[in-house]
This record gives structure tokens, sequence and C-alpha cells, in this order.
């Protein structure tokens, strides 16, 4: 059963310019992990605006926010996207499901949160 579902879209040079005009932003959104793999990545910017608008559908999908860094998005090794809870906070659903996509211009997410009833 669906629990929620959240979409988010982010433009990535506004994602630039955050990371650009506050040295903390990094440390307040994103989890070490998420910082080091976009690091390493060419155009670093589309894929931080990606794991932000995954954070963004996760908290539209639940209804509210927690802590940005109790969120983590990481990639199995086929690639696919994960969100990792990190949050000891007990949650009603069961599993998460997460697609991203990003262009030059644009990151977007797409969560849905399914569980029982």
């Amino acid at each position: 059963m669906v629990l929620g579902i959240g979409i988010d879209i982010i433009e990535v040079e506004r994602v630039r310019k955050l990371v650009e005009k506050n040295p903390r932003f990094l440390q307040r959104i994103f989890t070490t992990q998420e910082i080091n793999y976009c690091q390493k990545k060419r155009n670093k910017h589309q894929h931080l605006a990606a794991r932000f608008s995954a954070k963004e559908a996760f908290f539209k999908a639940i209804g509210r926010r927690i802590s940005w860094t109790d969120i983590e998005l990481i990639n199995l090794p086929s690639g696919k996207p994960q969100l990792k809870i990190k949050s000891k906070e007990k949650f009603p659903f069961k599993k998460i499901h997460v697609s991203i996509s990003h262009l030059a211009e644009y990151a977007v997410a797409m969560v849905i949160l399914e569980g029982e009833k």
C-alpha cells in the first residue's frame, strides 16, 4: 500500500550558488558520504542537486521535515539510487522507492513510501 508520494525538481544553478555562497551549506544538507561521492564527479553540482531533490521529495512524501542529514541518498553497485534513513525515529513505511534524474540545468526526484495497512 502506498503511504506517501513526493516529487521535487530543482535548478542545478541554484545549488551551485548555495554551495559557493555558504560553505557550511554542504555539511548542513548532505552526509559525508554524499559529499565525497559528488566531489568525485565531473559536474558535482548536478549530483548534489539530485540528492537535494530526493530529500525534498522524501519530506513531501512523509508530510514534514526531519534533519537533512538523517536522510542519505546512496547508489547501489548497480547504480540504482537508494534512500537510507539514519534517524532513530520510527516511521510507518516499510519500503522507500526513489528515482532521480539530472540534466545540465535541472535535477528531479520522486519518492514513493510503501507500507502495510
